[in-house]
């Protein structure tokens, strides 16, 4: 089964990377300096998990075309339009797997390739880019959920795992992604919000005063409301994980977004927490704190694009 992999950055590079090093037959689509990099030292990977030089196959947007039977995403959310356009040569015939946090991912991805082609995924890692290139894994966490949307996809699923098990990551293909997908979201739109809006990890906040925690746990319950209102109540495992982490006084936890905000770069505002806080406006659910947080990050936005 031949899979492409839109990129070969944090996600993308660590993912796919584990899976070609296992032996799947894995290409990423790069742009010519990456695939230069790729080519002078292969596809570098530190991790905790063990370290990896992965001798990569690489193909250039010019260059591409049909035949692939999967195609891993796993670019940023306001990176969105770029990728369909960069994918689209080869996504005919092509069942599309994206890694993108929020969801309005999938209704964009299914106006461009048809719901049919495009199945849920998720993914929990810590992993960042250096400048150097090399794939840097910063904990020990590497989670890669995938799974059908629809029945007709499940059978496509099932002969995909053997393949992307090569990779040795914790893999799930689970019938229930679009559930997981609303469980992250839930965490990720919550921790990322409060870590950008206190500019600090879990515990400094948690620890800072006797209504940090309380205050924590709102956001969670702001969040949580509007998964339910959109009929994906968070499970009972992945509610008390949510709320256990964001209310640990010890928590070293950070979203990614706030890293990305501290050294200036773009966020994922709209596609986290503002269309979060969307959703619960439409729903009639508490938002005091959603828009609060988005508020924080949009002035944030106003200010970098100002200079």
């Amino acid at each position: 089964m031949r899979i492409l992999v839109l990129g070969a950055g944090g996600i993308g590079g660590y993912y796919g990377g584990r899976a070609a090093a296992g032996g799947a037959d894995v290409t990423f689509l790069v742009r010519p300096r990456r695939a230069a990099q790729i080519a002078a030292g292969g596809l570098v990977i530190k991790s905790p998990l063990g370290d990896a030089t992965v001798a990569a196959k690489t193909v250039l947007a010019e260059d591409i075309k049909p035949g692939w039977d999967a195609i891993i995403l796993a670019c940023k959310a306001y990176d969105l339009d770029s990728a369909i356009a960069a994918i689209r040569p080869a996504a005919a015939g092509a069942r599309i797997i994206p890694q993108l946090n929020g969801m309005q991912h999938l209704e964009r991805l299914d106006a461009a390739f048809g719901a049919e082609a495009v199945l849920g995924g998720t993914s929990g890692i810590a992993v960042t880019l250096d400048d150097d290139g090399t794939v840097r894994h910063l904990n020990a966490m590497a989670t890669f959920g995938y799974g059908p949307r629809m029945a007709t996809q499940a059978a496509f699923c099932d002969a995909l795992q053997p393949h992307l098990a090569k990779g040795g990551f914790d893999l799930t293909n689970s019938p229930e992604i679009v559930q997981m997908m609303w469980e992250k979201w839930v965490f990720l739109c919550s921790i990322a919000g409060m870590n950008c809006l206190f500019r600090a990890n879990v515990g400094s906040i948690v620890s800072a005063t006797p209504d940090a925690a309380a205050l924590m746990l709102q956001m969670v319950d702001e969040c949580t409301a509007v998964a339910t209102a959109a009929g994906h109540t968070p499970r009972p495992p992945a509610d008390a994980r949510a709320r256990s982490q964001l209310s640990d006084p010890k928590g070293q936890w950070m979203a990614s977004m706030l890293r990305d905000l501290q050294r200036g770069g773009a966020v994922e505002a709209d596609h986290v927490v503002g269309d979060m806080l969307a959703r619960a406006k439409a729903f009639g659910t508490p938002h005091t704190l959603l828009a609060v947080a988005y508020t924080h990050l949009k002035v944030y936005e106003a200010a970098r694009a100002a200079g």
